[in-house]
């Protein structure tokens, strides 16, 4: 039984044998005693006031002494104004310790076959251009989310959806057969997303020229970028595309598939995968059904126009077109096909999209048409909204060229942590090959983690610099402690049982409830959506073995039960942070 689950009886029991109540455990509040008072844990006094009928001091020195005399977790306590501050006995720690070093995944919650299913979108790329900066930022973010679903419980299917059709797309189609004189991934020796991005800044460039060339002639800026040549051919790209015009379909199938062989490598280098994948070209018919369904059942309305609208009004929102008066879907409609796609394929419990929040009407208003449309999860559904990313020089722009692209971010950040450790001389004795995979651990580790331990919701600042520092709340100094953990237990000869009559002192105390608290962090985490909370857990946990080690030796301790003790806490530190790391997709190497 935890500490908090014997204390809580205990205190229960108490109220009972003192007052002669019966209280529920909810009653009983237990809390992490702040660090300028003597104690462990705290019990709030004040709900058990009237019952006393005394002072909340008097209260608390009766429960106090009743709960030293009858339950072995508890040594001493001292009251400050009502509060109750319980010092736990050493061997409840360490036998709370030998339950923490039993368990390979402590804290984590095993997955049933009756577990309830949590679906995940996220990445969402188009097929015009590389991933980018805001890309990483997503699939950090929806996979460390699926990391964390699954250790709360659940099982948990990643899903992608890649817009793989419409205006866009053509774009870099029509630039490609227009400028790329036949030029390939091979010929060209670039990635095929990066070549085919190429062609879509390739198409601004000329549709701009253009524009400028009708304008100059005295044409009206807006009717010059409806007039431009190329964005006409692009229209009637599209509109081939939707009647299954044989060659276009066929060049759309092997540009897009350039595409893909590139973002599987950008993925595999990220450390981010999916268990499906959808996409829009097979998921926009299917929509589109779905509304004609749901306008036969009265639930959406025609306009004269022959467009399609649902009423939100209700719902306090406006009108909300989904399909335009040509029959054409918009993203909406979109959305709805996928849902019905994945709901025929998964018995979806939770669906959770990772999207920006600048998408946050659009998902208010899919919920609403999920359930009218009769989607359990539908009223359900969770907005995963978190904030833009930038860079210390601003923001980006992929029509332009001027995207920070996710390739040349993760090499940087390699290359950095590379030079980083050479300057050091931390890698002297290492191969060449040793260096580079470990120069790949800390440099995506780093990129990981300072995006990571941001709260989503907020708008971030990226700097690569402050990142791979090996001091401070970076990926590397929690790295960097788990390699020096592992190394000290490399060097002990072994590791043997301890007594549970050994002494602890405050530091080893305060780094078992420490370890203790990664389950409780776990489940906030899962409950609050929040990778940034397993971050910040593992952050504060370096910190303390990091206080602890400074302070005390481990190797060099002559009292035997001390030193299996230490060793004890040190593999288990190192585990849970092997464990937390990996929730947020950041390995950990044995050796830095």
């Amino acid at each position: 039984m935890k500490i908090e689950e014997q204390i809580q009886s205990a205190a229960i029991a108490a109220v009972k044998a003192l007052y002669g109540q019966e209280v529920p455990e909810k009653m009983v509040q237990l809390q992490k005693t702040r660090s300028e008072f003597e104690g462990n844990l705290t019990l709030v006094v004040f709900p058990f006031v009237k019952m006393a009928r005394k002072s909340p001091e008097q209260t608390a020195q009766e429960l106090g002494q009743y709960l030293v005399d009858n339950c072995e977790a508890i040594s001493k306590f001292n009251v400050v104004k009502g509060f109750l501050n319980l010092s736990i006995a050493d061997a409840a720690w360490l036998n709370l310790l030998a339950d923490i070093d039993k368990e390979d995944h402590y804290g984590e919650k095993a997955v049933s076959e009756d577990s309830p299913l949590v679906m995940i979108e996220y990445s969402s790329p188009n097929t015009n251009k590389p991933l980018h900066l805001g890309h990483v930022r997503n699939n950090l973010l929806g996979w460390s989310l699926a990391q964390i679903m699954q250790a709360n419980g659940n099982k948990v299917v990643k899903t992608n959806i890649v817009n793989d059709r419409g205006i866009h797309i053509c774009k870099s189609m029509l630039a490609w057969l227009k400028y790329g004189n036949g030029e390939t991934p091979e010929t060209s020796g670039k990635k095929g997303d990066h070549l085919i991005g190429d062609y879509y800044v390739a198409f601004d460039k000329h549709y701009r020229e253009e524009v400028k060339e009708l304008v100059a002639q005295g044409m009206d800026e807006e009717k010059a970028k409806q007039e431009a040549p190329l964005i006409k051919e692009a229209h009637d790209m599209l509109v081939k595309w939707e009647n299954n015009d044989p060659e276009v379909r066929a060049l759309w199938e092997k540009m897009n598939n350039w595409v893909y062989a590139g973002f599987d490598e950008t993925y595999k280098k990220m450390g981010v995968g999916f268990d499906k994948i959808y996409y829009e070209s097979q998921t926009y018919l299917k929509g589109k059904a779905k509304v004609e369904e749901g306008l036969a059942k009265g639930l959406f309305e025609r306009h004269e126009d022959n467009s399609v609208w649902a009423d939100l009004t209700n719902e306090g929102l406006d009108q909300k077109l989904l399909l335009r008066s040509d029959g054409t879907s918009v993203y909406m409609t979109q959305d709805i096909g996928t849902a019905e796609m994945r709901f025929q394929d998964y018995p979806i419990d939770k669906m959770i999209y990772v999207v920006g929040n600048e998408q946050n009407y659009h998902f208010q208003v899919l919920s609403i048409l999920l359930d009218r449309l009769g989607f359990k999860w539908g009223k359900e559904l969770v907005h995963f909204s978190y904030g833009m990313v930038e860079l210390p020089n601003g923001k980006m722009k992929s029509r332009e060229g001027t995207v920070v692209d996710a390739d040349d971010l993760m090499q940087l950040m390699v290359e950095d942590a590379r030079r980083v450790s050479d300057e050091a001389g931390k890698n002297a004795d290492m191969t060449e090959e040793e260096k580079q995979e470990i120069a790949r651990i800390v440099g995506m580790g780093a990129l990981k983690y300072f995006i990571l331990k941001v709260d989503a919701r907020k708008n971030m600042l990226f700097n690569p610099e402050e990142s791979i520092d090996f001091n401070g709340n970076t990926g590397p100094f929690i790295q960097y402690t788990h390699a020096r953990i592992r190394s000290i237990l490399r060097k002990a000869p072994s590791i043997s049982s301890f007594s549970s009559t050994s002494s602890l002192s405050d530091k080893e105390v305060e780094l078992i409830q420490k370890m203790s608290e990664y389950g409780a962090a776990v489940e906030q985490a899962g409950k609050d959506y929040s990778p940034s909370g397993i971050a910040n857990y593992c952050y504060e946990l370096t910190k303390v073995f990091n206080q602890f080690y400074h302070d005390y030796s481990i190797l060099n301790e002559e009292d035997e039960q001390k030193k299996a003790v230490r060793l004890v806490i040190a593999k288990n530190v190192a585990k849970i942070i092997k464990n937390g790391m990996a929730l947020l997709g950041i390995e950990v190497p044995e050796r830095m």
